[in-house]
């Protein structure tokens, strides 16, 4: 059993440094990776090895969305690990759906301020060497294009998104049910004996 669980921790601490890049980031109060954190291809957070809960990390620089860190509990139900990979998976979506949707909205307001302040005759910098920009007036009308033109795939995501959220809440539930069912039936037992 004890080798099983150092084995485990070696795969998990490969695992927590490949997707954290050059070396496994350390929890400050242990010192160790967490052996039993799901990785996360977002975030270079890696919490205590020894939690038994959930973590949240800092925010992502491309989805500015904080990624979770899942705990995995050694004696997780089938039921549970379907959970939990429905929660991993849904988190990936919408990481990588706002990445996306951030990189697109950055790179055409940038084309925006440019077309703009070329239809001026002005430069991308003032006489003073600070950043040309627009006033809101003008960036509402970006603003407004952009959210017209992406109207179709921002009410696909919703719909997507609240799918997805019923069927965690599903699996939630159906969670607390074995777990109650489970306690009833140790319960039954030990009256019995």
């Amino acid at each position: 059993m004890a080798s099983l669980r150092s084995g485990r921790r070696t795969v998990v601490s490969h695992l927590c440094r490949a997707f954290t890049g050059t070396g496994s980031h350390l929890a400050p109060e242990r010192g160790a990776p967490r052996r039993d954190a799901a990785p996360s291809r977002v975030s270079r957070f890696c919490p205590p090895r020894k939690s038994c809960y959930d973590w949240i990390g800092p925010p992502d620089k491309c989805s500015n969305l904080r990624p979770v860190h899942f705990y995995i509990p050694e004696n997780e139900s089938p039921l549970e690990q379907k959970l939990r990979e429905l929660r991993q998976e849904t988190q990936e979506w919408n990481q990588q759906f706002w990445a996306n949707q951030n990189l697109t909205f950055r790179k055409e307001k940038e084309e925006f301020i440019h077309s703009r302040l070329k239809a001026k005759g002005l430069g991308l910098r003032a006489e003073s060497g600070q950043k040309a920009t627009l006033n809101a007036e003008e960036m509402a009308d970006f603003y407004k294009e952009f959210l017209s033109k992406n109207f179709q795939k921002h009410m696909y995501y919703n719909r997507d998104w609240y799918k997805r959220n019923f069927a965690i809440t599903y699996f939630m539930g159906k969670v607390a049910l074995e777990k109650i069912w489970n306690k009833l039936r140790l319960k039954q037992k030990k009256t019995i004996n």
